[in-house]
């Protein structure tokens, strides 16, 4: 779930290199998911509800049958191909991401998530260890680019649409969305882009500008067109300097932050979290079990209801999601989460809890996402 640093690769995301060819998104194992099949995002994706008495119920998921919106996704730096750019063959990694960041969309949305020729892994952490490596962003980004006027061309039919991304995933979706739809009439269809875990540019105290000159920040459920954009961190663990979130080098502008629990205002909001049972991925720590002596938890993911919270604050250590974990040694619930980035067991405190970014608000998304939608048809 690492973001590649695409700029690292010295070359345009808005050129087209010579000789690039374009994959078959004709072809059915060029998505990820597509409606009406049996795919990455139709999964078991029922939770375990742990409540703070320890007293665990399961909550049934069950995937909207006729919805009005599609949902266009493009998932983070996964891929643990040995080359510096991944194939178009899905394996574990793909689907596993799918299911912890984007199947339980299928709530609200028709969904879509192409393949695409990311920067791997493998890159990313040759380039963390300072060897040097050819890595090329434009590939992936035409590939996207490529994969949703596929969607426009088959599928959209005027749909409202809202567009997805984490981390490498949000690094695609941000020239797209400068390129194909901001300021343009496909702007109208658009209910928001969702441009999580990556830093986008706003100007200091504006809701436009920087990234885009006419898709601004959401500010109420019923508003479309809109952008949501933040990074998580740790409320009592903010960005450290020369941190990889939450800052940006040109002092013009900062860091987007628009809470989806909370767009109206600046308060510390209850956030709707759905979370792996299992952990944080590969590259966080190992959890406690969720309810000291308590029942096994068989569902693949959870909720725990009140012991997060989430409020964009704007401070000296930058701009970003500040994460509060509640919890109380005096009751049988867990006190803690994992997904800080972990490597040979230190934390990595520049990366936040990135590998949480979709998951601390996944609930919270979706719920906008159909206000959004009934808005929409109005």
């Amino acid at each position: 779930m690492l973001i590649a640093t695409l700029m690292m690769a010295g070359t345009s995301l808005l050129a087209q290199p010579p000789g690039y060819s374009a994959p078959d998104y004709d072809a059915a194992d060029a998505w990820l998911c597509r409606p009406g099949r049996e795919d990455a995002c139709t999964v078991d994706l029922d939770s375990t509800v742990v409540e703070a008495d320890g007293s665990t119920r399961v909550d049934a998921f069950t995937a909207a049958s006729d919805p009005g919106v599609d949902c266009f996704y493009v998932y983070p730096t996964v891929s643990n191909d040995l080359t510096p750019n991944s194939d178009m063959i899905a394996n574990t990694e793909e689907n596993s991401v799918i299911s912890a960041q984007f199947a339980r969309f299928g709530e609200v949305c028709r969904t879509f998530a192409p393949m695409y020729r990311q920067i791997t892994l493998t890159a990313l952490r040759t380039m963390m260890a300072g060897q040097p490596v050819e890595v090329d962003g434009v590939t992936a980004y035409l590939d996207v680019q490529t994969a949703f006027q596929h969607y426009l061309e088959h599928d959209n039919n005027g749909r409202p649409f809202v567009l997805i991304g984490h981390s490498q995933g949000a690094r695609m979706l941000e020239p797209l969305v400068a390129r194909l739809i901001d300021g343009q009439p496909i702007q109208e269809r658009m209910l928001s882009a969702m441009l999580i875990g990556y830093n986008v540019a706003l100007p200091p105290g504006e809701r436009v500008g920087g990234a885009f000159q006419s898709v601004p920040t959401c500010q109420s459920a019923d508003q479309t067109g809109c952008l949501i954009s933040y990074v998580s961190f740790r409320a009592d663990a903010p960005p450290p300097e020369g941190a990889r979130f939450g800052n940006l080098e040109d002092p013009s502008v900062e860091v987007a932050c628009t809470n989806p629990a909370d767009l109206v205002g600046n308060g510390d909001a209850a956030l709707n979290a759905y979370l792996s049972a299992g952990g944080a991925f590969t590259s966080s720590a190992e959890p406690t079990p969720w309810v000291e002596g308590g029942a096994e938890i068989t569902t693949d993911f959870v909720q725990i209801p009140g012991m997060l919270t989430g409020q964009c604050v704007n401070n000296e250590h930058g701009s970003y999601l500040a994460i509060t974990v509640t919890g109380d040694p005096s009751d049988p619930r867990v006190d803690d989460i994992v997904g800080d980035v972990v490597v040979n067991g230190t934390i990595l405190a520049d990366w936040g809890l990135h590998l949480l970014d979709v998951g601390l608000a996944q609930g919270d998304l979706i719920d906008l996402i159909a206000r959004q939608a009934d808005a929409y048809s109005e």
